[in-house]
Parts: C-alpha cells; sequence; structure tokens
C-alpha cells in the first residue's frame, strides 16, 4: 500500500470517526431543523413541570448562532422560573407546533456581548425590535427584568 493510499484511508476513517480520539465535530440538528431555524421567526418552547410532564408550548422569538438557540423571557414565566430551579430540559418545535422538534438543556446566562448581538439579530429579524418593542436589551437583562437564555441542542447519540 502507498504511502498517498494509507493516508487516505487514515483521513476517511477519521472523517467517519472510526478513530478514537480523533473524531469529526458534528451538529445536534440535523440539516432540515437547522435550515428551519435559520428562517423561522419563532419557535415553540415547552419545559418540563415537577411531574416530569412537559409544559404546553409558548411561542417565543429567539436567534439561532453557533448552533446554539438564545432567547428572553419574563423573570417571572413558567419557563424562566423552571430553569431557573434546575429543571432545564426544554423542547423547541421550530416555526409552529407542528415544526421540527427537538430537545435541549436551557439555562440562563448574562454575557452583554451575546445579548447585545441578540438585540441586534432581533432588529434584523423582526420589525417591531425596530420600533424598540421586545429587543433584548442588557440594561433589562443586568437590572433583573428581562432573562436571556441560552439553549444547546442535545446530541444525538
Amino acid at each position: 500500500m502507498s504511502a498517498f493510499s494509507t493516508l487516505l484511508m487514515i483521513l476517511t476513517l477519521c472523517l467517519a470517526g472510526l478513530i478514537p480520539g480523533m473524531v469529526r465535530a458534528a451538529s445536534a440538528l440535523d440539516s432540515d431543523t437547522i435550515a428551519q431555524l435559520q428562517t423561522a421567526k419563532e419557535v415553540y418552547v415547552s419545559t418540563t413541570r415537577k411531574s416530569g410532564e412537559w409544559s404546553s408550548a409558548a411561542p417565543v422569538w429567539f436567534w439561532y448562532a453557533d448552533e446554539v438557540l438564545y432567547l428572553t423571557a419574563s423573570p417571572s414565566s413558567y419557563k424562566a422560573r423552571r430553569i431557573t430551579s434546575g429543571r432545564n430540559a426544554v423542547r423547541i418545535a421550530v416555526g409552529g407546533k407542528d415544526g421540527p422538534v427537538f430537545t435541549g438543556r436551557a439555562e440562563i446566562f448574562t454575557d452583554a456581548a451575546i445579548v447585545e448581538r441578540m438585540g441586534e439579530a432581533y432588529n434584523n429579524k423582526y420589525w417591531l425590535a425596530w420600533l424598540g418593542f421586545a429587543r433584548p436589551r442588557v440594561s433589562r437583562v443586568e437590572s433583573g427584568k428581562t432573562v436571556a437564555i441560552k439553549v444547546t441542542p442535545d446530541t444525538t447519540p
């Protein structure tokens, strides 16, 4: 076997994830779901109740970037209270209750740079944000009037 053939075989095995420690990075979401996240205006978010059941899905504005979903909520909303209490499993339906569905882990964050990027993304995506409504603002997150939430999709086995 030539050196080129050996190198080609090793490269193929690496890309297929068959050599331990050399696994290719893969998105947790399929390409159709990612495409819909890039164009959808809303996602429907369900959180887990104390009983372990899923809550009703609520429509939410969002920003999808770097394989992560960002959204905001009122601190008194059920979703924010559940996530804050440690029940951070979420189910996301993209574009509508019947859209592609995935699960993920939610966490509250306060990174001002990301919140600022969210505000800019909302301005580009939602006409009400152009008018100053419902746009994520660093001052509101820092003061506790708004909760910023980061959802990382679960990886598939």
